[in-house]
């Protein structure tokens, strides 16, 4: 298996949440990183997700063209294409953090356009989207999830919603440090009402428990996993007292919601674990991966700074500036990390089969 089909998507996810492991969705910005991505996730034995922000997307087509539908459509075009040879693991592609400006140009277009591939029974170009409404109220943003969620089952896609606010920057968008950062029972509750918990479609929730995207020193971030407990519990107890009318997943009956955990760089092993043992199935990888690539390109310009620049009249080297050599250490570099990501997660060695 290579990219996931709708089913086979589906069922990662159910393996994950029944296994006690989440699937690491790895942010990627060219066919470089791309690469590294799938490179780390075939080192490690594990299913993952590739994943493509508004910035990314826009990035992926040129800094001259910066269209989002463009990129996205390039992008999932390359991973499906280099995903053939590596066969032993499932990929997922996913659209990353699309706020409510940028629905009209990138997710609504992309939803119309794998509709339209449906229809003619084709798979669509991607497995899910999300949908980022924390700028918006929790009405606001279910009433938008609705009708997102329902194109995404035309579409057959997947739809991921965030619920409170991740602090710190991502992409350019500055999400502030305060009580926002904490969902709780009652916006669950909320969610379940709303969306349901799977009948009307696939869907996975970022529920906020004090995260914040970018890279931080230890102490400054202050997750509360229990959060997460404290949702799904209320929710599953909801279903069971008959005051919510939608199934329970079958053998995960105390994890109602599939849960993804954002802004998790930086985060101590004992929480990432806890966040997964709540039922957190997926988790986002940008910063540390980022880190990885450009540190590697750094160490390379700094051991050979004499062969990349021509420096004092000289030629200098050019096994050493094409950017192929350093490209291959970054690309390495990146996937070490992603391996390690894996092992947090608990994914590796868990690919289906």
């Amino acid at each position: 298996m290579t990219i996931a089909t709708p089913e086979r998507y589906a069922q990662m996810y159910d393996a994950a949440r029944k296994g006690g492991y989440a699937l690491p969705a790895i942010n990627v910005t060219s066919s470089q990183t791309l690469n590294a991505a799938l490179q780390g996730l075939a080192d490690a034995e594990s299913d993952g997700i590739i994943q493509v922000s508004v910035g990314g997307s826009a990035y992926f087509s040129g800094q001259r063209v910066a269209d989002r539908v463009t990129g996205s459509l390039a992008m999932a075009a390359f991973a499906r294409e280099v995903a053939k040879k590596y066969p032993h693991i499932t990929v997922a592609l996913h659209t990353d953090h699309c706020a409510k400006q940028y629905l009209d140009e990138w997710v609504r277009p992309l939803l119309d356009l794998e509709a339209e591939e449906v229809a003619h029974g084709r798979e669509p170009f991607f497995n899910s989207h999300m949908w980022d409404g924390s700028t918006v109220s929790l009405d606001e943003n279910l009433s938008i999830a609705e009708e997102l969620l329902d194109k995404s089952r035309k579409a057959h896609t997947g739809l991921e919603i965030e619920v409170g606010a991740v602090g710190g920057e991502e992409d350019g968008m500055t999400g502030a440090i305060d009580d926002k950062l904490y969902s709780t029972p009652s916006m669950g509750m909320q969610v379940a009402q709303r969306l349901g918990l799977g009948e009307n479609g696939l869907y996975t929730a970022a529920f906020t428990f004090g995260n914040v995207h970018g890279s931080y020193k230890p102490g400054f971030v202050k997750l509360r996993p229990q959060i997460l407990g404290d949702i799904q519990s209320t929710v599953a107890q909801a279903v069971r007292d008959g005051q919510l009318h939608s199934p329970l997943p079958q053998g995960a009956e105390d994890k109602p919601f599939l849960l993804v955990f954002h802004g998790g760089s930086g985060s101590a092993a004992q929480e990432i674990a806890q966040a997964v043992s709540y039922g957190v199935v997926k988790m986002n990888i940008d910063t540390d991966t980022q880190y990885a690539f450009t540190r590697a390109i750094a160490g390379h310009m700094f051991v050979n700074y004499d062969k990349v620049l021509k420096v004092d009249g000289e030629v200098g080297a050019k096994a050493q500036y094409d950017p192929r050599s350093w490209g291959r250490e970054a690309e390495d570099s990146m996937a070490k990390r992603v391996v390690e990501a894996c092992q947090e997660l608990g994914s590796a060695g868990k690919a289906l089969k």
